[in-house]
């Protein structure tokens, strides 16, 4: 099982995923992080699910283009879209940051 910490508004949520898994898709069926992880279209479109990541990033794969369009130079601080990640690691996230502004 994988760990996750999700930071948001203060607080801390850990929980345990099966490896591989995608945690919109785990929120998504009210599974952890749900219902404190924020998200919506799931598709890597609207930013909402953008989140720093504190912990465990040498073990996500490289941005996709999705995230290179959306998140721009957000890559270097550490920024991803959650929903576009399998996670295969333990990882430590924070969505208390300022939102990504998008078009959507």
């Amino acid at each position: 099982m994988i760990k996750v910490k999700l930071h948001k508004n203060g607080e801390t949520f850990e929980g345990e995923v099966k490896e591989n898994s995608n945690l919109v898709v785990r929120a998504g069926i009210r599974q952890f992080p749900f219902p404190n992880l924020s998200f919506r279209c799931g598709m890597g479109k609207c930013s909402t699910c953008a989140s720093k990541i504190l912990a465990g990033a040498e073990h996500l794969p490289e941005p996709n283009w999705k995230e290179k369009k959306i998140l721009g130079s957000r890559l270097d601080e550490g920024y991803r879209l959650v929903c576009q990640l399998w996670v295969t690691h333990d990882i430590e996230l924070t969505q208390d940051v300022e939102p990504i502004k998008t078009g959507v």
